[in-house]
């Protein structure tokens, strides 16, 4: 058995995608060979998350602990360095699959009350290839007898071509960012980005720019939808999309890390329903009563 589980693998219309049953984890994307995410080998412990489905919340929960319902709740410290809990309960835990065709991988995962998160989610997650790329759909439905807060994010991390993140430009629409914290990363406040080395509402370099920010603000096309691209010098690479009306943030994260492997290997670009901490401040945190359900999706394509 492979670390990750069971492998899944879809191909259409040049595109191909292996999803893993560990964390219905997006282990492998390309078009025509050429990859347009950070991947990692099937023999390997999925590494910095690279991929994942958070839920039933994205980024951080301040010391693992909230209010909700009268009650304050404890979630386990899975971040235990910035002491926070971090991206969620279903990153490591098996999916089970419920369909599978040459373009189409489903899978489930029925989250039980614990500790910390004493409400009842059935989730389900769907990859589909198509002509537009890979379009995942994350539901959830509450199927407890109580409120249960909830958010959540997937996990990519693009890539537009060779080299690493500072030889690529970003168009990244979004008007404002979440000040964080030095040490833990939590939030401070939101800012504008104009005059900040975080503005690529015009596209421009990376260069040796840090982002580990969330942004919020996010540009629009006529469709509603918001387009973040990251391309190589003769403009080919990959561009990520979702509605802005359900996933209004993103976190984007330039993958400063300490193995020279994974350093600035990939961008991460992670739409969000909430911002970090979203357990404590409340905003634009989703609480869905009994028998709720919740949609989100968002599309990977080639450029």
């Amino acid at each position: 058995m492979q670390p990750s589980g069971e492998q899944y693998s879809m191909t259409a219309v040049g595109y191909t995608a292996t999803v893993t049953e560990v964390g219905a984890t997006l282990r492998k994307l390309a078009h025509e060979g050429r990859a347009l995410v950070a991947g990692f080998d099937a023999e390997e412990i999925r590494p910095a998350y690279r991929g994942a489905v958070l839920a039933p919340w994205p980024n951080r929960v301040a010391d693992g602990a909230y209010d909700f319902g009268g009650t304050t709740h404890q979630l386990p410290l899975s971040e235990p360095a910035r002491h926070n809990a971090l991206h969620g309960l279903v990153a490591w835990v098996p999916w089970t699959l419920l369909e599978r065709s040459a373009d189409r991988v489903v899978l489930g995962y029925q989250l039980f009350p614990q500790d910390g998160y004493p409400f009842r989610l059935d989730l389900t997650v769907s990859y589909v290839l198509s002509v537009d790329g890979l379009t995942t759909r994350l539901t959830a439905l509450n199927a407890g007898v109580d409120e249960a807060p909830y958010g959540c994010a997937p996990h990519p991390y693009l890539v537009a071509g060779p080299g690493r993140v500072d030889d690529w430009t970003l168009d990244l629409p979004a008007a404002d960012y979440l000040e964080v914290t030095p040490d833990r990363l939590l939030p401070v406040r939101v800012t504008p980005v104009e005059g900040t080395s975080y503005d690529f509402r015009r596209a421009h370099d990376i260069g040796d720019t840090f982002l580990d920010h969330a942004y919020t603000g996010l540009g629009r096309d006529p469709g509603g939808r918001t387009r973040v691209r990251v391309v190589t010098g003769d403009g080919s690479g990959v561009e990520m999309s979702w509605s802005a009306e359900s996933l209004p943030w993103v976190q984007v994260h330039t993958a400063d890390r300490p193995e020279p492997e994974l350093n600035r290997s990939g961008l991460a670009v992670e739409p969000m329903t909430c911002p970090p901490d979203a357990f404590n401040s409340r905003t634009d945190l989703l609480v869905l009563a009994p028998g709720e359900l919740h949609e989100a999706s968002w599309t990977i394509t080639a450029v």
